[in-house]
């Protein structure tokens, strides 16, 4: 027999029990929706408002280690259940037995799935000279998106953020540095970093943003403890996140006479020995490949024995000659011990219309060949079997499309 709570407002929550135990369900109790956490022992499911202010991640994560299903009722926040992996919600007044008929459902593998991988802090760095950090952040984010990963993005550049600016968001909005505050006093859990995040819309799926700080100056609010904190806590409220950091090192400021002071680069490291794996970028032309190797040890060892994985951006035969991988590939095995490196190619029309749009590429060029580079990157590294919003297409999807997918899964069910 299965088990439920009933955690709706009481004006339907009393009535709906009655129905299901007609049903042959048995009703474990009925508490209001605030009263749900922490969950019964022995609950299959639980049956909530559609709402964000009830369908917390605390919530959700919760009924993931337990493994309860949870059905929600109501014409809430359809957001928050996309952003959860939630079926479509059932109708505020469902009657006992569409209710029992939902719970009759096998759950799909898919779904089983999609929570099986663990949850992840994977930090882009690159040395200076702009080698794409930025531009491969936002493509890496989408692309775990569309695999089925909860993921959220990070700006802890403290000397260029961009992130906000590169997606068309505020500036201004709370972003990082208020969750490093929140994090100093102690006050900062998955629903405080949903309130402090800004939700971007892509082909595939939404993405939960802390933008960066708005101005350079800024930069001390985003301490070594504080981000360290924050990052502790982002692993907790997303499956993946993703972090873009500056190129530099806190080395240089070992130098200085104020040793107890605030150091500007302290977030890149803080970032780098948080982080489960490291993604280090590095632009395909002599310089950018000069100045990686160059930084590429300092890097190992502050980071050991994080994983690294080298990513080369803007691979073209223009300032390399005809064998540009070749090439980059023999320099960085002879000088830096590199045999494992993915190549994204250069594409300045999917660039160029990023730029212009503030819009990940996926969504305005889905068939770039550097799309595709960062898909088949993301897709190697978490090997998640779910079913996508986008059904895998490279096109992705409109959100009547997505949509539709939803309710066709709500019937299946």
């Amino acid at each position: 027999m299965t088990s439920v709570v009933v955690a709706i407002t009481e004006s339907r929550a009393t009535d709906l029990a009655a129905e299901l135990e007609i049903e042959g369900v048995q009703v474990v109790s009925v508490v209001p929706p605030s009263g749900l956490l922490p969950l019964p022992s022995g609950v299959d499911a639980v049956i909530v408002a559609a709402t964000r202010a009830v369908l917390t991640p605390d919530l959700v994560a919760a009924c993931d280690r337990a493994g309860v299903r949870i059905v929600s009722l109501g014409d809430g926040d359809s957001r928050a259940l996309a952003r959860f992996g939630l079926a479509a919600a059932l109708p505020a007044d469902a009657s006992g037995w569409e209710v029992a008929g939902v719970l009759a459902a096998e759950v799909p593998d898919a779904a089983v799935g999609a929570h099986s991988a663990p949850h992840r802090v994977s930090v882009v760095w690159g040395p200076s000279g702009a080698p794409g950090r930025s531009t491969i952040a936002i493509q890496l984010a989408v692309e775990l998106t569309r695999i089925g990963r909860r993921t959220a993005l990070v700006d802890a550049d403290t000397v260029a953020p961009s992130l906000a600016l590169l997606l068309g968001l505020a500036d201004d909005a709370p972003g990082v540095a208020a969750a490093c505050r929140r994090a100093d006093l102690g006050a900062l859990d998955s629903a405080e970093l949903t309130r402090l995040a800004s939700i971007l819309a892509t082909s595939a799926g939404e993405i939960e943003v802390l933008g960066g700080i708005n101005r350079p100056g800024r930069w001390p609010e985003l301490g070594a403890q504080r981000l360290q904190a924050t990052l502790r806590a982002c692993r907790v409220w997303a499956e993946e996140t993703v972090v873009d950091v500056s190129s530099a090192f806190d080395a240089d400021d070992e130098a200085t006479y104020d040793l107890t002071g605030p150091r500007r680069h302290a977030a890149t490291v803080a970032a780098l020995q948080e982080a489960d794996e490291i993604i280090a970028v590095a632009a395909a032309d002599p310089l950018g490949i000069s100045r990686f190797i160059r930084e590429y040890s300092e890097l190992r060892r502050l980071t050991s024995p994080t994983p690294i994985r080298v990513m080369v951006n803007r691979v073209r035969p223009g300032p390399l000659g005809i064998d540009a991988r070749g090439q980059v590939r023999r320099t960085l095995e002879r000088f830096a011990g590199i045999t494992e490196v993915t190549f994204l190619p250069f594409d300045q029309r999917a660039a160029d219309a990023a730029l212009l749009h503030a819009q990940p590429m996926a969504d305005l060029t889905p068939r770039s060949s550097l799309v595709a580079g960062v898909r088949r990157f993301a897709s190697a590294r978490t090997p998640v079997a779910s079913e996508t919003a986008t059904a895998d297409s490279s096109r992705g999807s409109s959100r009547g499309a997505r949509r539709l997918l939803r309710a066709r899964v709500a019937r299946e069910e």
